[in-house]
């Protein structure tokens, strides 16, 4: 039997909402990296297949986690098997997989990229957002969904005011919203 559990999505944006340039981060916030390890350990996680692409060779599948990635070529879905991922076509799908992969864990995590957040926020999928506020100008061409407070409230920020500094030096701060 599938247990159903809460599903959240977490990422990074600089000023602007911008969460990636060219297939990457374009900044290095070390403690982001910790808190995001913290927040989906054990937990399954849910992303584009460009999301997969981004990341590094040796951290792909991420440890410690059940690695769906949505993709809709039969050819991609036979690598990433290959790979240790599980293969969705749809978003929808891929939550429906990672419920019934999800064990002892707490929530499934949408990790991204874009377009996969922007569906889960449209289609009220998820129910809390993670989101590392980064006190950072950058260029980019992937972009963080919208979270109105009409559908989203903040319900913990940390700090509860202004920014801690990374080790990297930039300013950042780590918002968790809920939907209403």
């Amino acid at each position: 039997m599938t247990r159903s559990v809460e599903v959240g999505m977490i990422w990074a944006e600089a000023r602007g909402g911008v969460i990636g340039s060219g297939g990457t981060m374009p900044w290095h916030v070390p403690e982001d990296m910790a808190h995001f390890r913290s927040r989906t350990r054990n937990c399954p996680v849910v992303m584009g297949r460009k999301t997969w692409d981004s990341l590094p060779q040796r951290f792909r599948p991420l440890p410690g986690r059940t690695n769906i990635v949505i993709t809709s070529d039969a050819a991609t879905s036979r690598e990433l098997e290959d790979a240790g991922a599980v293969p969705a076509s749809s978003l929808p799908e891929a939550v429906e997989m990672a419920q019934s992969r999800v064990g002892s864990a707490e929530k499934v995590w949408i990790m991204g990229g874009g377009a996969v957040y922007a569906e889960a926020v449209n289609s009220e999928i998820a129910t809390i957002a993670s989101v590392t506020r980064l006190d950072f100008e950058s260029e980019g061409d992937t972009f963080a969904p919208v979270l109105d407070s009409e559908r989203w409230k903040l319900v913990h920020a940390e700090p509860d005011q202004g920014w801690s500094t990374s080790t990297s030096g930039i300013g950042y701060r780590i918002e968790t919203y809920r939907r209403r």
